[in-house]
């Protein structure tokens, strides 16, 4: 793969997910959507995937937000401290 190519996929990566220091920057919670662009998930599906419970990381329901726990979603991810 060429260099240009490599870079423009860096950039795609970076706008539709979180880099590895974004993610370890990251408070104790923090809102879905926050939680689902570093899963890579859209708005809707992460919506439905918390209303339904089956969310791939711990999910607290404060009033009528969702906000998902740090911990468990860097676990996921792999970044673990």
């Amino acid at each position: 793969m060429d260099g240009a190519r490599v870079r423009e996929q860096e950039v795609v990566g970076r706008a539709r997910g979180m880099s590895r220091e974004e993610l370890l920057e990251l408070p104790a919670a923090v809102d879905l959507e926050t939680g689902n662009r570093a899963l890579g998930l859209g708005r809707s599906k992460g919506y439905q995937l918390a209303k339904r419970g089956q969310y791939p990381c711990k999910v607290l329901r404060l009033g009528n937000a969702y906000r998902v726990v740090t911990a468990d979603l860097l676990a996921l991810l792999g970044l673990a401290a």
